[in-house]
Parts: structure tokens; C-alpha cells; sequence
């Protein structure tokens, strides 16, 4: 049995009862993943497991048996490049503290992945035909899971509207 984190194959821990969170950050010392609340209520443990937003605060680790994990640490990137989601909270201040930081883009990063496939969401008017585009509700919507205590929520939307335009690099 393994978990297969940013493209690397790990172990499960011995013990079960070992939350994802605790074994990216102290058994793998994947750090970029931060303990917010422990309780599911912030995102700011926020990961992409098979493509997916997990609060990996609750869930345990042997969960991901077998899966792939993508923490903040994991974004694709070309020769050391920022992703460009990244890239895009840098240039539209999206971040103060940076805490919550990992865990809001790798929600956005998701989350766009759901605005393409046509996933709804609560505000979505036509469940069928899902999103007609990112709106500025949509992404809110999506995104309200992800708590930002510095007020930074006008720059996340921002950044995530660029990306989305193809503005950001």
C-alpha cells in the first residue's frame, strides 16, 4: 500500500488512525500544507487528491491509498516557473500573511478544474447545463470554504478571474 504524493510513492504510516495533514507535514516534512483550525473549517489544509479538494485534516491518511496527492509543493511548474495561478496571486494581491496561501490556490486550482468540466455549483441558475462562466459568484461560491483572515478574498477573486481570462503567465 502507498500514497503517491506529487509523484512520488510513500508508505502508508503504520498507525491508521495518522491524518493526510500529519503525514505531509511531520512524517514527509511537506510544510507548504498548513494546519489551520484541524476541524475543516478554514481550508487552509487544502490538497488535490485524484484531481479532487480534500481538507486533509480530516482525512486519514490510509484514505488515500493508492491516490494522488498534489500539495502546493507538487504544482506543475516549467524549470522552476511559478504555476501560473501563483503567479496570479502575486500580481493582483491575492495574499498579506500567506498563510491560508497553499490552501487557497490549491483549491483554486481544483476548483477551476470544476468550472471547466461544468461541475455546479450552489449559485449555478441551470444545473443541467451547468456554469455559463466564471463569475465573480461562481468563484465566490466555490471558494468560500477557504478562509482568509487578512481580508486578502478581493485579490484571491482577482487572481483567479485572471488566470481564468489567460492574463495571468
Amino acid at each position: 500500500m502507498a500514497i503517491v504524493i506529487n509523484g512520488t510513492a510513500y508508505p502508508l504510516p503504520d498507525d491508521p488512525r495518522v491524518s493526510l495533514l500529519d503525514l505531509l507535514r511531520e512524517r514527509l516534512g511537506l510544510t507548504g500544507t498548513k494546519l489551520g483550525c484541524n476541524q475543516g473549517g478554514c481550508g487552509a489544509c487544502t490538497v488535490i487528491v485524484d484531481g479532487a479538494r480534500v481538507l486533509s485534516c480530516l482525512t486519514l491518511a490510509v484514505q488515500a491509498d493508492g491516490r494522488e496527492v498534489r500539495t502546493i509543493e507538487g504544482l506543475p511548474s516549467d524549470d522552476g516557473q511559478l504555476h501560473p495561478l501563483q503567479q496570479a496571486f502575486i500580481e493582483h494581491d491575492g495574499l498579506q500573511c500567506g498563510y491560508c496561501t497553499p490552501g487557497q490556490i490549491c483549491s483554486a486550482v481544483a476548483m477551476v478544474d470544476e468550472l471547466r468540466r461544468g461541475d455546479p455549483s450552489y449559485v449555478t441558475a441551470d444545473l443541467a447545463t451547468g456554469p455559463e462562466s466564471a463569475t465573480r459568484q461562481e468563484i465566490r461560491e466555490r471558494m468560500s470554504g477557504n478562509l482568509c483572515r487578512c481580508g486578502a478574498h478581493n485579490g484571491i477573486v482577482e487572481a483567479i478571474e485572471a488566470m481564468l481570462a489567460g492574463a495571468a503567465p
